[in-house]
């Protein structure tokens, strides 16, 4: 009834709090950041195999001010890495 073959790239998510960010011009600059930092850093992620990759990943941009790219990128570049040390129990479990 369920598909449980693993999905070819994990599905994001990308929350930025509107209470820190009134306008959504904002909003939306910082999630486009987040985005391209992603897009340009995924392939260490895709280079696990399927079944060992994470099925969902959630970024929290939880800054009070609006970063540069080059931080976001930082910021990006950390989590990935911190996210491909677990091991790979975990990185399937962890949403669960």
């Amino acid at each position: 009834m369920y598909d449980t073959t693993p999905p070819p790239f994990p599905q994001l998510l990308f929350s930025v709090s509107k209470r820190q960010f009134k306008k959504a011009v904002d909003r939306n600059q910082v999630k486009r950041r987040c985005r391209e930092a992603y897009r340009l850093n995924k392939a260490s992620l895709l280079s696990l195999p399927a079944e060992s990759r994470p099925s969902y990943i959630a970024f929290l941009y939880i800054a009070k001010e609006i970063s540069t790219f080059d931080v976001i990128e930082t910021a990006t570049k950390q989590s990935l890495n911190r996210l491909l040390k677990l091991p790979p129990a975990l990185r399937k479990n962890q949403g669960q």
